[in-house]
Formats: C-alpha cells, sequence, structure tokens
C-alpha cells in the first residue's frame, strides 16, 4: 500500500489537468496557424478583386503569423512547467518534513497568463 495515496492521486490529477490544458493550447495554436495558411491561400488565390484580397489580408491581421506559434510553445511550455512541479510535489509528498505551500504562486500565475491569453485573443477577434 502507497502512504498518502490519496495526496499522490490528487497530485496526478492535476499534472494531467495540466497536461490537458497545455496539449490543448498546442492543438488550438496549430489550428490558429493553418486557418491563417488558409485565409492567406484564399487572399493569392483572389487577387484579380483587391476589395475581396484586402477583406482577406485583414482577416489574417498583423499577428496572424504569430499568434498560433505563440500558443503552440505556451503549451509546450505549460506541458513542461506542469511536469516539473509534478515532480517536486511527488518528492515533497514522501518527505517525512513539513513544507510550505509557497507553489500556489506558481499555479496562480499560470492561471492569470492563461486567462490574459483568453482575453486577448477574444479582444483580437472582436474589434481585430
Amino acid at each position: 500500500m502507497i502512504r498518502g495515496y490519496s495526496d499522490h492521486a490528487a497530485n496526478e490529477r492535476t499534472f494531467l489537468a495540466w497536461v490537458r490544458t497545455g496539449i490543448a493550447l498546442t492543438a488550438f495554436g496549430f489550428v490558429i496557424e493553418k486557418f491563417d495558411l488558409f485565409v492567406l491561400t484564399m487572399a493569392s488565390v483572389n487577387s484579380a478583386d483587391p476589395a475581396r484580397r484586402g477583406l482577406l489580408e485583414k482577416l489574417s491581421g498583423p499577428l496572424g503569423r504569430y499568434d498560433g506559434l505563440v500558443l503552440v510553445i505556451v503549451g509546450v511550455v505549460l506541458i513542461a512547467a506542469a511536469a516539473v512541479r509534478f515532480v517536486r510535489i511527488g518528492r515533497r509528498l514522501d518527505d517525512q518534513q513539513d513544507h510550505s505551500a509557497n507553489g500556489i504562486r506558481t499555479e496562480l500565475i499560470l492561471s492569470a497568463l492563461l486567462a490574459l491569453a483568453v482575453a486577448s485573443f477574444r479582444f483580437y477577434l472582436a474589434f481585430g
């Protein structure tokens, strides 16, 4: 029997939740990247009609080349940070000493950054 099994199981569930979030961000970054490529291809095909081409290029936007890449990188960094946290917390659970809960600050910062990224993409799509 594993000592503190419920704590280890909770640590693993938290790790898997962060990994799932990182995979979702990475996949969404790939979707945005492919959609931008599709829009740029459509703009080049419709080069005979300048008004339509301008509309498609505006849809791509000034950040169109980088926003998908940023999401892919953020997703990979999030998965790496989750792995480091999982190992660190697992070792602390097995340790006999008492430890402070200073890791909460990291989760709050990561959650705030995710919320900021979602809000900025929403603003970009609504007004861009």
